[in-house]
């Protein structure tokens, strides 16, 4: 249950770096978070070729994909959200390929639920309106920020808001759950990845239901 556990707890803390270190570090020096790309990549690589770290690197990896495109999409398309996902998913053919091959299942599949969950996240922006309040955000100065914000909670917590909320949380939640009957170290990555998503999307619905 222990050895079990780890791919999982990894997978949530992985998935939950981009959001809480790289969305503030890319806005200030994203051209130091694209250069950080070559080093996951390059401790990956090394990891991946020892026996013993193998899993690690495989995973890092993963998490370098994820990394790369966030960077992309946050350093200098940021105002446009329709290009989010299509950024996101620029490693997609890689990711797919390994797949099909049976290589880097660990990376792939970390990357593939991040992701998946970055979809289904963004499915929530565009069947509730935010698209527009995004796009203000990201050019309003910091101190008119919190109109933009207050405006958008409003859309958040009508009824519409809250009832896709809960049926993308509760999709989200399956598809994390499910995987976890495997005992295969890729499929917990990718159960970890869906899981870590729910945390951090939580974590915002309830710094914007009690703002």
């Amino acid at each position: 249950m222990r050895q079990r556990s780890v791919p999982v707890i990894a997978a949530i803390f992985l998935v939950s770096v981009p959001v809480f270190v790289q969305a503030p570090l890319v806005r200030l020096l994203p051209w130091l978070s694209l250069a950080m790309t070559v080093g996951w990549l390059g401790l990956g690589l090394v990891l991946m070729s020892r026996t013993h770290s193998r899993f690690w690197g495989d995973l890092l990896l993963g998490f370098t994909w994820s990394w790369l495109t966030g960077s992309l999409y946050w350093g200098w398309l940021r105002w446009e959200p329709l290009l989010h996902l299509p950024v996101e998913a620029l490693i997609l053919p890689l990711a797919l390929w390994g797949l099909f091959r049976g290589r880097g299942l660990v990376g792939n599949c970390f990357y593939l639920g991040s992701l998946l969950g970055t979809a289904i996240t963004d499915s929530y922006f565009y069947v509730t309106h935010l698209l527009p309040h995004w796009r203000r955000l990201m050019h309003v100065e910091p101190e008119l920020a919190i109109s933009v914000f207050q405006d958008a909670i409003a859309h958040i917590k009508t009824p519409w808001g809250a009832g896709w909320a809960l049926a993308l949380a509760s999709l989200l939640l399956i598809l994390g759950l499910v995987p976890l009957k495997s005992d295969q170290p890729h499929w917990l990555v990718f159960s970890g990845t869906i899981l870590g998503t729910i945390l951090v999307d939580g974590l915002f619905w309830l710094v914007a239901s009690s703002a």
